[in-house]
């Protein structure tokens, strides 16, 4: 089946084409997104907790986490995971205080192209974003 053409910012695109750079922009984003906040976070870092990022753009996965311990505990945490899935964007865990989501779309990624992975699949259809 041949790609269609998509008119996109006054430009006729082969629909390919267009989903590329989509998801080329989307990963450029993230991962600009998650590197502020790494970098933010990683200012106030203890020596028993380190702070770090990881970003898998061959299985689509970005991840900002820290992991140390001290004497009587260890500890990892995620503080957000994204990944990209069928052209989208899915948050699956944000324990920022402001919000990712906020981030995504202050750099104009659509709420349709945005799932909130982190809501249950049958309350997804209550929120202003993308259902899957």
């Amino acid at each position: 089946m041949p790609a269609k053409d998509i008119y996109h910012n006054g430009k006729y695109r082969r629909g390919e084409d267009y989903s590329m750079d989509k998801l080329t922009k989307y990963r450029q984003i993230i991962r600009s997104i998650l590197t502020e906040y790494y970098q933010w976070a990683a200012n106030s870092e203890t020596s028993e907790i380190k702070e770090c990022l990881s970003f898998d753009e061959e299985r689509e996965h970005y991840l900002w986490f820290h992991v140390g311990g001290n004497e009587k505990k260890r500890i990892f945490s995620v503080i957000v995971y994204i990944r990209i899935q069928k052209n989208k964007i899915w948050l699956e865990e944000d324990w920022t205080k402001q919000g990712i989501v906020n981030d995504l779309l202050d750099k104009g990624i659509p709420k349709e192209d945005i799932v909130l992975g982190f809501q249950h699949p049958k309350k997804r259809h209550l929120t202003e974003f993308a259902i899957q």
